[in-house]
C-alpha cells in the first residue's frame, strides 16, 4: 500500500478541515502574502500614514500603473501586500461600501465599520467550495469623528486594530522598528520619517522617491492625500544616515 503523507487531500478543498483542525488552503494564502512586498501603517494623533514597498521590474513600465496604496473613500484608504489582482477586488468592494453608506445614510462610513465589512467578505471566501480565500492582506486607515484609526485584515477574515503594523516579506523587520520606536504622541512628520526609515530597512538598495509610495490622511484635514515623488524626496533627505552594517567575517 502506498504511503499517504498527513493532510493529503485537505488541502484541496477550502471548507474541510485536516484532522488537527487546520485550512490548508487559508494557511497558502497567508503564505502568498509573505512572499509579498512590503506595507505598514503608523497611526498618531495628527492622523494616520500609509507606505509601501514599491519595485518596478522594467524599464517600460510606467511607474504611476505600480499601485500598492489606493484610495477607498475622501477619508479612507488601504495599503496591500500579495497579490495585488486580489486586493484590487477588495478595494473595489471597499468602495462601494463607502458609496452605498453615504447614499443611505448620508455620512461616511466608520473606518471600523468598512474593515469589518471587508473581513466578512474574506471570512465567507474560506467556506464554500469553488472559490479560494483571497491572497492579500490589507491595512486600511482612516479618520473619522472618533479620531483616525489603523487596521488589518487577513486571508482569513480577521480583523485587529493597530497603532502601527506591517504586512508582506520585511514584516518582522518593520514591526522590531516600530516596538523600539514606536510613540503615539509623535507628530505626522515623525511618523512619515519612521515610516521611511522602516522602508529603507527592507528595500532593496539605496532609498529613493520611486521605490516607495505613502500617503497621509490628517486628522485635521480628514483627507487622504499620496505624497508625491517631490514630496517624499524632501522628506528622504531629512533622513539621518543608515548605519552600515557589520561586515561578514
Amino acid at each position: 500500500m502506498a504511503f499517504v503523507p498527513p493532510g493529503a487531500g485537505y488541502d484541496r478543498a477550502i471548507t474541510v478541515f485536516s484532522p488537527d483542525g487546520k485550512l490548508f488552503q487559508v494557511q497558502y494564502a497567508q503564505e502568498a502574502v509573505k512572499r509579498g512586498l512590503t506595507a505598514l501603517g503608523i497611526k498618531v494623533k495628527e492622523g494616520v500614514v500609509l507606505a509601501a514597498e514599491k519595485r518596478v521590474r522594467s524599464k517600460l513600465v510606467e511607474e504611476v500603473s505600480i499601485e500598492k496604496i489606493f484610495q477607498v473613500d475622501e477619508h479612507i484608504g488601504a495599503a496591500a501586500s500579495g497579490l495585488i489582482a486580489d486586493a484590487r477586488v477588495l478595494i473595489d468592494h471597499a468602495r462601494i461600501e463607502a458609496q452605498v453608506n453615504r447614499l443611505r445614510y448620508d455620512e461616511p462610513i466608520s473606518t471600523q465599520s468598512l474593515a469589518k465589512r471587508l473581513g466578512d467578505i474574506k471570512q465567507l471566501y474560506t467556506q464554500h467550495g469553488g472559490v479560494r480565500p483571497f491572497g492579500a492582506r490589507l491595512l486600511i486607515a482612516g479618520v473619522g469623528a472618533d479620531g483616525p484609526h489603523l487596521f488589518e485584515t487577513d486571508p482569513s477574515g480577521v480583523v485587529a486594530a493597530y497603532r502601527a503594523q506591517a504586512i508582506g516579506g520585511g514584516a518582522s523587520t518593520v514591526i522590531e522598528i516600530f516596538e523600539r520606536r514606536y510613540d503615539e504622541g509623535m507628530s505626522l512628520d515623525d511618523a512619515i520619517l519612521m515610516a521611511l526609515e522602516a522602508v529603507r530597512a527592507v528595500i532593496e538598495g539605496d532609498l529613493e522617491s520611486d521605490k516607495v509610495e505613502m500617503a497621509i490622511i490628517a486628522t485635521e484635514m480628514k483627507r487622504f492625500k499620496k505624497l508625491s515623488s517631490e514630496e517624499l524626496a524632501k522628506y528622504i533627505t531629512r533622513l539621518p544616515k543608515p548605519t552600515a552594517k557589520p561586515a561578514k567575517e
